[in-house]
């Protein structure tokens, strides 16, 4: 991350959701480790910002829950439990799957276009990858989350997209946290181009239950791995 902002990001956006979008991207790709402190004097010098923005920003991911607020002490990156895991996917599945649906009712061509992109650009990343590790290759994620968030696109709420856009970097945060500790990567491909497929076809009821599936799996290898039993169909 660039211990300042540059002049095209500076122009942008305003400083203060400059900052916050670098210190939360930070935290999902786990450059702090859970539990970290995070001490504004430091995070002043490594975004080049005054304290102010900072604040602000460690107070809006304290809200979304990434932060933890201690009493007089300062913030901490949150820490990674199976608990936090199980109750995140709940959320999930509630907003996430009522996103699609309302996406799949009412998306119009440009949505279709722009999910068949994204998911052709995370195809061609995932063929020059290989058989190499992939969960932690900043380009992949950033193409792995552009097509999830396709899929939510059509939706006419903008509530549930926002809260889509902030639960999935939740989510992110422990798939890149377990990325760094599971044995054997997990290949989504399938996953994703079905998905895909019944979205497109406008069957909401098996665009959800995929979904359902999709974000199950995740739980699943994530809770595995912080209770350091890896399931045998990751291996």
């Amino acid at each position: 991350m660039k211990s300042a902002p540059s002049a095209a990001a500076a122009s942008a956006e305003p400083l203060a959701e400059h900052v916050y979008r670098e210190l939360r991207k930070a935290i999902v790709r786990c450059e702090f480790e859970p539990g970290t402190r995070l001490r504004v004097e430091e995070l002043t010098r490594r975004l080049g910002a005054s304290s102010s923005p900072v604040r602000e920003a460690l107070n809006r991911l304290a809200e979304q829950g990434m932060v933890r607020t201690l009493e007089n002490r300062g913030f901490r990156v949150a820490q990674l439990t199976a608990e936090g895991v199980e109750d995140l996917v709940r959320v999930r599945l509630l907003v996430e799957c009522e996103a699609l649906r309302d996406s799949i009712a009412h998306g119009d061509d440009a949505w279709e276009a722009g999910v068949v992109a994204a998911a052709h650009s995370l195809g061609l990343v995932e063929r020059r990858l290989g058989e190499g590790p992939r969960a932690l290759d900043d380009d992949w994620s950033a193409r792995h989350r552009a097509f999830h968030l396709s899929l939510y696109a059509g939706c006419t709420s903008e509530i549930l997209r926002g809260l889509v856009d902030v639960l999935f970097d939740r989510a992110e945060h422990y798939r890149r946290w377990t990325a760094k500790h599971r044995q054997a990567p997990r290949r989504k491909h399938d996953e994703h181009q079905k998905l895909m497929a019944v979205a497109l076809a406008r069957d909401a009821d098996k665009a959800s239950e995929l979904l359902r599936r999709h974000i199950a799996r995740t739980s699943q290898l994530v809770t595995s791995v912080l209770n350091g039993d890896p399931p045998e169909w990751v291996q």
